[in-house]
């Protein structure tokens, strides 16, 4: 059982206020004192009442987490980053989950605000003006990663409409003569936020357009591994396609190998996220970093900073990273 801050403070021969100040890095103090009072509190298993302390600084110590899922490996880096962030800064992570469902999004968001989480980083499938004055009603300061929901709320993201433009670029020197855009999610982007795959097929677009003799196709629904193998058996030419997310690209591949077509040997194919399960797959898939854990860094940072009072900026861009692989 550890001890307490009164406790600790008669241990060291301190006061309790010198104690804080060891602890949390407040006020001036001599540094042998600290090194003491610290040494002790591991020696003793010290644990800081956050509940008393709460009171004081109207501080709860954590923060929450709004995102669609943990299957998606994406969103589980993402977790996993961001409750390092918070670790490292003495705080706790309250995740939920929407299901890509609006209505628990909005239910979630309440419920985090009256268990009195000291900020909120969200992943949002809603947008809009209306939106934005649901968030900013909240009184609680919120980060908004992958889908942006309005110009003034804090974003941080990759550009990924300069992203795919690139990776079309580079799929097109390859001497691929019909490239495939398989972007599942904007067949549901009149009912939800889909930003995120909307840029990337903002980027491709605009690739595709300079290459008139190259032909381009998008498939936007998610049947699409079935007409991703209509598109090849209607090629015509040598077909690579380009997959928004890298699970769109594994699923594709899977889906082509039951059916007696080679990655590489009939067709060449592209994913974007990089997620950690790519370590296992063979051939290697080409695709492009999305630097989830230097933007789950930046959002913890922004959020800290708004907690703070402090004037951020309305997004924070960090770079992509492209992976070369072996499957264009």
């Amino acid at each position: 059982m550890g001890i307490t801050s009164k406790e600790l403070a008669e241990l060291c021969g301190v006061s309790r206020t010198t104690v804080h100040r060891a602890l949390y890095n407040t006020g001036r103090i001599n540094p042998e004192t600290k090194e003491m009072i610290l040494k002790k509190a591991k020696e003793y298993d010290f644990r800081p009442d956050l509940l008393a302390r709460g009171l004081v600084t109207g501080k709860t110590f954590y923060i929450g987490v709004v995102i669609m899922d943990s299957d998606n490996r994406y969103f589980s880096q993402m977790l996993n980053a961001i409750v390092r962030e918070a670790r490292k800064k003495g705080y706790s992570v309250n995740i939920t989950f929407h299901e890509n469902n609006a209505d628990i999004e909005k239910e979630q968001l309440c419920r985090l605000v009256d268990y009195r989480v000291d900020g909120i980083i969200l992943s949002s499938i809603r947008k809009g003006t209306e939106y934005r004055k649901f968030l900013r009603g909240l009184n609680t300061p919120v980060v908004t990663i992958d889908n942006k929901v309005a110009k003034d709320l804090p974003f941080v993201g990759i550009n990924g409409k300069k992203a795919t433009y690139e990776a079309a670029e580079q799929i097109i020197e390859k001497g691929y003569e019909k490239v495939v855009l398989v972007c599942p999610p904007l067949a549901d982007a009149a009912r939800e936020n889909v930003y995120v795959h909307e840029e990337r097929a903002a980027g491709f677009t605009k690739a595709m357009r300079k290459h008139p003799d190259v032909k381009s196709v998008i498939i936007d629904g998610w049947d699409y591994a079935k007409k991703a193998f209509q598109e090849l058996e209607e090629a015509g030419g040598r077909t690579a396609f380009f997959c928004t997310a890298d699970i769109f690209a594994l699923e594709i591949m899977q889906y082509l190998r039951e059916r007696g077509k080679k990655v590489q040997r009939d067709y060449g194919i592209m994913g974007f996220d990089n997620i950690d399960i790519l370590r296992y797959i063979s051939p290697k898939l080409c695709t492009i970093y999305n630097s989830v854990e230097e933007v789950a860094r930046n959002a913890v940072d922004l959020l800290f900073a708004l907690m703070d009072e402090e004037e951020v900026p309305a997004e924070r861009i960090v770079d992509y990273i492209p992976v070369d692989g072996e499957t264009l």
